[in-house]
């Protein structure tokens, strides 16, 4: 018999062949009765193939039947009568009273079980030849359950076999497999609505699912499996089932966004479908912007063309990021002859505009959009929550009972906010206006819609969050940053759980992290940042917004590394004017506080050209002062007179607000010292001097700015600027700090005030807080903090314009031995030849380019 076995290769057929065919065998004085049961696919067939074989080898006269269960009763009398050796083989129908008749008589049944993955691995090199590796065996197993002709199929790339074997099922059964790929497997009453059965034989049709082979222990498709209903079921029998599937669904009022995804790109068209899509879409909206965009795109190309659909396909693909698709569906909404629909149309334009640096066309569409929506046929004293702006048309034709979007049915209650966000109207356009007319300078203007009422506007989370966000910023003008901050803060914490499917212009976490940066909060800035990016608050929309504001706070703080890791999490995607612009000067930023001067003149032109598509408003000041700095260390301060001239005229029809007037004359300090233009210089100074008795941070930066000029005139008091210094690292200032102390350590004369300076300018450059590690960034440039007390002599001579020979006479050493100091600072600092060298030591010590 061992030799029977091997002649056969039974392992390659199914592990239990080993023991049927010793059964066989053996059974002499009582002939074997054996039932083998298995659904489709388990490799039956082979078996007894390979069972006759081994039979004919030993001389066993036995009888093997295959598909029993589909023999006539006729046939079946005849087997139980037969006398020797009997095997039958069939697929699993338990209900099937002639099958239990028959089995009745037999030894035993024998069930073959599915392949574990070692066996589903054999089976896949014994079918391609090639070695499977465990890991491969078990990602193979798992997709197929170890059923033996889905391995095979799926190894060999035969699934489009399933074409014929599908469209020959049982009717029923086809259908039951189509809905469970489709989803609604385990949804009975879907299933027995669609199959038109009484719930008592809804397991019939189960059964015969089983029978094929396509289902696991829990009922449900095997992955390959799914893969060919979907694919290889017959199309038109497929289409009608999906769209009978969720005709159900929206007469009952329930979800059909699973059974609409099925829907997608079948080019399933009609009232129904266009329902479907819709409805789909309003219960996607709130977790998956991009596929409810998808799916309002798809519902208007199955024929919905109304204000609902296109309002929705323009919010979604908004919150998204594709704002070119959501400015064309906008703009067509503004001329048409519906109110509601011009003043969502102008919603979207105005949300738009606003991410692509047009803040006044901005402010106007809001404007526009209020009293367009206040034209608006109104429904009662509230919102008409039976109509939503966002779902689908509120009954599917033929059918009087509501669909997805009425405000009862319980599957929809997730997407409340969106229609919240609709019924604030006027409300919500008037605080988005009010932010845009105060970043423009129309500060009058935006008070008016701030204090104006709007009645009819309930008090929800989305109505309070942005009106306090429009007051706050209102606020910020006449107000204290802390004030301000705190209004903010709230607004951001009141709107994270209620923004969902709301397209922003700008998020109120985003605003606080500004006022923060303004203000010296840059702690608070942060957290409220993490907070909203966690909060996913304004989608695909608002996301690369918060991540470069978070780095430009771990950069205004000087931790250089964290501000590059947030550059380069949205490095490489499309950016808006807005987004492009804070992304531009982040990068010229760290290159100009690595002392990269390679890479801040590569950086410029990138900064410079995304600001001429930007207009200058009021939350683009800090990227404008660092501009500003760089333009002065490249030699192109001329280009942004323009745009600083305009910042400073709108910073004074809002009476010069110190909150963000600041840090503007901070940078503009900053730029006069690099280029030596000292009247400029004390003018930025007086400015900073006047705004001292406005906070904490304003009187920091006033005293800086003294010792800064007190620093570069060579008479500054030591003590003073190390406070001064100190104070900056209090409020977080890390990078600025200890360039003030290190700047004062190598202007001045006294050995012992240089080294405490050198120490101070050491530690705060250290200071790296809550972001990062002490670590210097790899790649960024030591600073003058690697430098000896001497060899800062030296490059301050040196770069002041002094030969070797020159430099030496006046610190009594020899050129040679100056030559030698510069060699040595050359090493530490990186440079690459003397030009480079010499540049390097121009930035670190502030002088310009005099060649």
């Amino acid at each position: 018999m061992n030799a029977l076995l091997a002649k056969t290769g039974t392992d390659a057929v199914h592990p239990v062949a080993h023991l049927l065919l010793a059964e066989l065998a053996a059974a002499t004085a009582t002939p074997a009765r054996l039932v083998v049961v298995a659904p489709g696919g388990y490799g039956k067939t082979t078996l007894l193939g390979a069972l006759e074989s081994g039979c004919r080898e030993a001389g066993v006269d036995a009888t093997l039947v295959d598909d029993a269960d589909q023999l006539g009763e006729d046939d079946l009398t005849r087997l139980t009568a037969l006398a020797g050796p009997v095997v039958l083989a069939h697929r699993p129908n338990p209900r099937s009273e002639a099958l239990r008749a028959l089995a009745e008589p037999f030894a035993r049944q024998v069930a073959l079980p599915p392949l574990d993955a070692e066996e589903v691995g054999a089976l896949a090199r014994q079918l391609t030849g090639r070695l499977v590796d465990g890991t491969a065996a078990a990602a193979l197993h798992s997709r197929t359950g170890g059923v033996p002709r889905l391995v095979e199929r799926a190894v060999t790339g035969q699934l489009g076999e399933f074409r014929a074997e599908l469209a020959e099922l049982d009717d029923d059964v086809l259908r039951y497999l189509i809905a469970a790929e489709a989803g609604a497997g385990r949804n009975l009453d879907l299933l027995c609505a669609l199959l038109e059965l009484a719930p008592d034989r809804l397991p019939e049709v189960v059964d015969g699912a089983r029978a094929t082979g396509l289902l696991d222990a829990n009922d449900e498709l095997l992955p390959v499996a799914a893969e060919a209903v979907r694919t290889y079921g017959p199309p038109a029998r497929r289409l009608t089932v999906l769209q009978q599937l969720v005709e159900i669904q929206l007469r009952g009022g329930l979800p059909v966004l699973e059974l609409a995804k099925s829907l997608l790109d079948t080019g399933s068209s009609g009232a129904s479908a266009a329902a479907a899509f819709a409805a789909a879409a309003g219960e996607a909206l709130p977790g998956d912007a991009k596929l409810a965009a998808r799916l309002f795109e798809a519902a208007a190309e199955a024929g919905a063309r109304d204000t609902a659909v296109t309002t929705g396909w323009a919010r979604a693909a908004a919150l998204s990021g594709d704002l070119d698709t959501a400015l064309r569906l906008g703009d067509g909404m503004l001329s048409g002859d519906d109110p509601e629909a011009r003043a969502a149309g102008a919603e979207i334009a105005a949300t738009v505009l606003a991410h692509r640096g047009e803040l006044a066309r901005s402010a106007e569409l809001y404007r526009w959009a209020a009293a367009a929506d206040a034209c608006a046929p109104a429904d009662g004293d509230g919102p008409d929550l039976t109509a939503s702006a966002w779902g689908a048309p509120r009954s599917t034709p033929g059918h009087n009972a509501p669909v997805p979007g009425d405000a009862w049915a319980p599957s929809w209650n997730n997407t409340r906010g969106p229609e919240v966000y609709r019924w604030a109207g006027r409300g919500a356009a008037n605080a988005f206006a009010a932010i845009a007319l105060v970043g423009t300078g129309q500060l009058d203007a935006a008070r008016n819609l701030v204090d104006a009422p709007v009645p009819g506007v309930a008090p929800t989370l989305f109505a309070g969050a942005v009106t306090r966000t429009a007051g706050g910023i209102v606020d910020s003008v006449s107000g204290q940053g802390a004030d301000t901050l705190s209004a903010l803060v709230g607004a951001a914490a009141m709107l994270e759980p209620a923004a969902t499917g709301a397209p922003l212009p700008d998020s109120p976490a985003a605003l606080a992290a500004l006022v923060g940066l303004h203000s010296g909060e840059l702690g608070l800035a942060e957290s409220v940042l993490d907070r909203a990016l966690a909060s996913e608050v304004g989608g695909d929309l608002l996301t690369a917004r918060h991540r470069l504001l978070l780095g430009w706070v771990a950069m205004t703080s000087g931790h250089l590394t964290a501000a590059a890791e947030h550059r380069d999490a949205v490095a490489g995607t499309r950016l808006e004017a807005r987004d492009e612009l804070f992304f531009a000067t982040l990068e010229l930023g760290l290159a100009r506080r690595a002392s990269d001067l390679v890479g801040l003149q590569q950086s410029w032109d990138r900064a410079y050209q995304a600001s001429m598509r930007q207009q200058t408003d009021l939350f683009t000041l800090l990227p404008l002062g660092e501009l500003a700095i760089a333009a002065a260390r490249t030699g192109a301060h001329a280009k942004l007179t323009r745009q600083l001239r305009h910042a400073h005229a709108m910073l004074g029809e809002l009476g010069n607000p110190p909150l963000w007037t600041v840090s503007l004359c901070w940078h503009e300090l900053h730029a006069a010292i690099t280029v030596e233009d000292l009247d400029t210089a004390s003018h930025q100074l007086a400015a900073l001097t006047s705004f001292a008795g406005h906070g904490r941070y304003p009187a920091a930066l006033a005293r800086a700015a003294t010792c800064w000029l007190a620093v570069l005139s060579g008479a500054f008091d030591h003590d003073e600027v190390s406070a001064t210094a100190a104070e900056l690292h209090e409020l977080d200032l890390c990078w600025d700090a200890a360039r003030l102390a290190g700047q004062a350590a190598i202007r001045t004369s006294d050995r012992k005030a240089m080294v405490q300076l050198l120490e101070a300018a050491r530690q705060f450059q250290a200071g790296t807080g809550r972001r990062e590690s002490a670590t210097p960034e790899p790649g960024a440039a030591p600073g003058l903090s690697t430098l000896s007390e001497r060899e800062l002599e030296v490059a301050r001579l040196v770069v002041d314009g002094l030969t070797y020979k020159q430099a030496g006479s006046k610190l009594f050493i020899s050129g040679k031995t100056v030559e030698h100091h510069m060699a040595r600072i050359r090493a530490k600092l990186g440079a690459a030849d003397r030009r480079e060298l010499l540049a390097t030591l121009r930035e670190l010590l502030a002088k310009p380019d005099l060649s």
